[in-house]
């Protein structure tokens, strides 16, 4: 499964696995919403909820753009709507597969993650592009400060998805940065980049 609008590229690798949705405009956000964690259960639609599932967590992963066209349905994507595009395992999970659309209560709810924050650095010496994944807690980046070994702690500004971005020269420092959430908390991993990294390379830092 690739990561599509929010750019993590391959979700088993990032470790998102298929516990993963896209979201409607109105809950996109134009990407800030990438990364958050949302539990829902199917509900009030006996013909097509699974008795008894419980509800499940998912992580925001993609978009669900809007559809003009009424050859498909209502435009569920559209806004207002606040719709939920869960991948297939996750949504026969809560409902039968053959229903397609089903009604949902949702809540945020904080993401819980295995190991580190993830930085994988591409680009080139002139333009740096860090994907920030796996990010616990309120799991939505929304700053990132990164500081080099000859330089002082300088802001990233967010290129697409959760992808940040810098054009400073930063080839053969040692990196740290720091990743602000939605909530307003912060964690700084310092050091987590070693002085001889590559483009394309991932490294793994402190969690929240």
């Amino acid at each position: 499964m690739k990561g599509g609008a929010c750019g993590y590229g391959n979700l088993f690798q990032q470790g998102y696995g298929t516990a993963t949705t896209a979201l409607s405009t109105a809950l996109f956000n134009r990407g800030l919403t990438c990364g958050a964690c949302f539990q829902l259960v199917c509900h009030n639609d006996p013909q097509w909820c699974i008795r008894g599932a419980g509800p499940i967590t998912v992580t925001a992963t993609n978009f669900c753009p809007p559809n003009a066209s009424s050859a498909n349905g209502p435009g569920w994507c559209n806004p207002p709507l606040l719709h939920f595009d869960l991948s297939e395992p996750a949504f026969t999970k809560i409902a039968q597969y053959r229903a397609g659309i089903v009604p949902v209560l949702f809540r945020r709810v904080l993401c819980v993650r295995r190991g580190g924050i993830r930085f994988t650095i591409n680009g080139n010496p002139n333009f740096y592009l860090v994907l920030i994944s796996n990010v616990g807690g309120a799991g939505d980046v929304r700053a990132v400060s990164v500081k080099g070994s000859a330089t002082g702690w300088l802001p990233m500004t967010r290129n697409w998805g959760q992808n940040w971005q810098s054009n400073t020269h930063l080839v053969g420092q040692s990196l740290s940065f720091v990743v602000t959430t939605s909530d307003g908390r912060s964690v700084a991993s310092y050091n987590v980049v070693p002085a001889g990294w590559k483009f394309g390379q991932t490294f793994e830092g402190r969690q929240f």
